[in-house]
């Protein structure tokens, strides 16, 4: 795909307040630590977005102000989430408030806990998406969905939570098989979840707050920022 043809996109990334995000890792990661992994995860999340060229900007949809703050910090544009009515309520706004200030934007939502994403992993799951109206990932378990895009005009459909793929799939939706695209795929929800991210190379954020994960995790990838670029 040529230069003219590939799109710079707009992600929308959802974070729910951090006192409530990450519940069923706090077995592994124990409870006081687990607000602190959702930010982190989300704070690696965004700034390997930020640094993926193919990226225009980031919009968080959270109400956390906490998160809010940091994540303002490192360069994504954060909006309240002012449906109040779940996940795909949130993303719908996200990308609602895109299309208000650039109607041609094409869009992708990306979940918040990739603390594993890779830059140039990203860039090719953002172009092989711009070949589709509507194309998704799944999530590394086969079931659930951690990207889900939208061209220029067409409607968004959002169906993330639980087993998002299959009603991605029904909805039209184009699925994404690519390889070499794992830390795109790699969300984290359990402390199996976790150790699989850390086995991949996390960023910063995540690795400073668990020290016991990162002793024996892998080295960072060279295209993976060793840390956050400056604010866009």
């Amino acid at each position: 795909m040529n230069a003219f043809r590939t799109p710079r996109w707009s992600l929308v990334v959802p974070l729910k307040p951090l006192a409530r995000a990450k519940s069923r890792l706090a077995p592994a990661a124990g409870e006081a630590l687990r607000p602190g992994l959702a930010l982190a995860f989300a704070q690696d999340t965004v700034a390997a977005a930020l640094a993926c060229d193919a990226v225009r900007d980031v919009v968080v949809v959270t109400d956390d102000a906490t998160a809010a703050a940091a994540l303002t910090e490192l360069g994504a544009r954060v909006l309240a989430d002012t449906p109040a009515a779940g996940l795909n309520a949130a993303l719908a706004h996200g990308v609602r408030t895109v299309r208000s200030r650039r109607p041609a934007a094409s869009v992708a939502a990306l979940n918040a806990d990739l603390p594993a994403l890779r830059p140039a992993e990203l860039r090719r799951v953002l172009d092989r998406a711009a070949e589709f109206p509507r194309a998704f990932l799944a999530d590394a378990a086969g079931i659930g969905t951690t990207f889900l895009s939208t061209a220029p005009e067409v409607e968004f459909l959002p169906s993330f939570g639980g087993p998002s793929r299959i009603r991605h799939m029904i909805s039209g939706a184009e699925e994404l098989l690519l390889e070499l695209v794992d830390s795109v795929r790699q969300d984290v929800d359990t402390g199996d979840d976790l150790r699989a991210a850390f086995a991949l190379g996390v960023g910063p954020h995540t690795a400073a707050l668990s020290p016991a994960f990162a002793r024996t995790s892998a080295p960072l990838s060279p295209d993976r920022p060793l840390s956050p670029p400056g604010r866009a």
